[in-house]
């Protein structure tokens, strides 16, 4: 690692504080990616500071009929939470999927969306179910809160403090994962609620994309056969050693109809 200042800010104000006086500050949550890249110096920031005292980016609570999950809580807490198994069981069941028992133990929810990685689940389940990002400055609707690969709607000097679930009438995520790092190499979320259907997809591009087609015959007719015939375009997918870019359109279609019938 190069040398950087460390600080462990009590409250969400002083990590602001913290951040906009640095020269190059990063945020430190679970670490997960960040600890990683800079043990391999491939990221020299002036200072870090680490969000991991201030306890008001913790918890999970009902708000509105929704749930708001604290950006400092971690991939097993969402899990194992009682409130979200019994609301939403599709994204404890995401989370109870995100890596292995060590990474589900540090890793949370805002370091998960900040980080923005391609093939992070928490990207498909917020899109999918329509959820809202909470920062310290104002609200982003999931839609526009990823913007590209590793990016999204987030300023320099702005912190994700929670993300807001509205509860759907039905909703499941089914990915094809990675067999040793349990990334999604396509995984689907299907939701209908209030705001209708929604189609998310993440892994198979640069960053988490809906399936239009797929949610205006999911509208009509819910069920797996409804869009048994509809496919998604290979070009511009992703294409590594894990999957070309023809194969990941074909698990799309899987992954959303295992999931439409999880679902239903």
């Amino acid at each position: 690692m190069y040398e950087f200042n460390y600080h462990r800010p009590a409250s969400l104000d002083a990590a602001a504080s913290a951040l906009s006086g640095a020269g190059e500050g990063k945020l430190v949550a679970g670490g997960m990616t960040l600890i990683p890249t800079l043990k391999q110096r491939l990221a020299q920031p002036s200072d870090l500071i680490d969000l991991s005292a201030v306890a008001d980016l913790k918890g999970i609570f009902e708000d509105g009929g929704g749930i708001v999950i604290g950006a400092m809580t971690t991939h097993a807490e969402v899990a194992g939470d009682a409130t979200v198994r019994a609301k939403i069981p599709a994204l404890a069941d995401l989370a109870e999927g995100i890596g292995d028992v060590q990474v589900r133990n540090r890793g949370t929810i805002g370091g998960s969306i900040a980080n923005a990685d391609p093939a992070a689940d928490y990207p498909g389940g917020l899109v999918g179910l329509g959820a809202t990002v909470r920062t310290n400055k104002r609200e982003i609707a999931a839609d526009d809160f990823f913007t590209g690969m590793f990016e999204t709607a987030l300023a320099e000097d702005e912190i994700v403090t929670a993300v807001a679930f509205p509860v759907p009438d039905k909703a499941a995520y089914v990915k094809f994962a990675n067999p040793a790092s349990r990334y999604a190499v396509v995984g689907v979320m299907v939701s209908q609620g209030t705001a209708g259907v929604r189609v998310a997809v993440t892994g198979a591009g640069p960053s988490v994309f809906r399936v239009a087609e797929m949610e205006s015959a999911l509208a009509s007719n819910f069920s797996a056969a409804a869009i048994e015939s509809i496919s998604v375009p290979a070009d511009g997918l992703n294409s590594d050693i894990h999957a070309s870019a023809e194969y990941r359109a074909h698990l799309v279609g899987v992954m959303a109809r295992r999931a439409t019938a999880a679902a239903g």
